[in-house]
């Protein structure tokens, strides 16, 4: 027979912390930052992967969008601790750009880190807006079959 896991590995010790959400989103905060730094590591110093800037570019966007979405499928139906779990892991993404742009001087030129941080807020309550006008037309059908 096969031992099912309850928890994630490191759920140990993130357990100071008692909410799904804030826990949640500090797996995707940890998950976006450690892209971050990667894509701007091997963009910056390997300039033998020049050539394969656009694939590059296109990978680490979507591992971003991919630790960035853990958040939406986890509270899908529940907006508030969506929000919240979306707001700390773009925190934690957004504190480790600005320490970035210390080290790569150009990097905040395109963005500050208050855009980055804006563009992802907006993002976040725009998909919890979503959940909850979803949310409530399904509460609203559930009530009215079961009439």
């Amino acid at each position: 027979m096969i031992a099912v896991r309850a928890h994630l590995p490191g759920y140990g010790r993130l357990h100071v912390f008692k909410n799904a959400a804030i826990r949640t989103g500090v797996y995707s905060g940890v998950g976006m930052a450690m892209v971050l730094v990667a894509w701007l590591v091997v963009a910056n110093r390997a300039p033998s992967l020049e050539s394969f800037a656009r694939e590059r570019n296109l990978a680490a966007f979507v591992a971003l969008g991919l630790f960035a979405a853990v958040p939406v499928l986890r509270f899908m139906r529940l907006p508030g601790p969506l929000l919240a779990s979306g707001l700390v892991g773009l925190s934690i993404m957004a504190l480790t750009y600005r320490l970035l742009c210390v080290y790569f001087s150009e990097l905040a030129a395109r963005y500050s880190t208050v855009q980055l941080f804006t563009l992802g807020a907006v993002v976040y309550m725009i998909l919890a807006t979503l959940s909850w006008i979803g949310t409530c037309i399904w509460r609203a059908r559930e009530s009215r079959v079961s009439h």
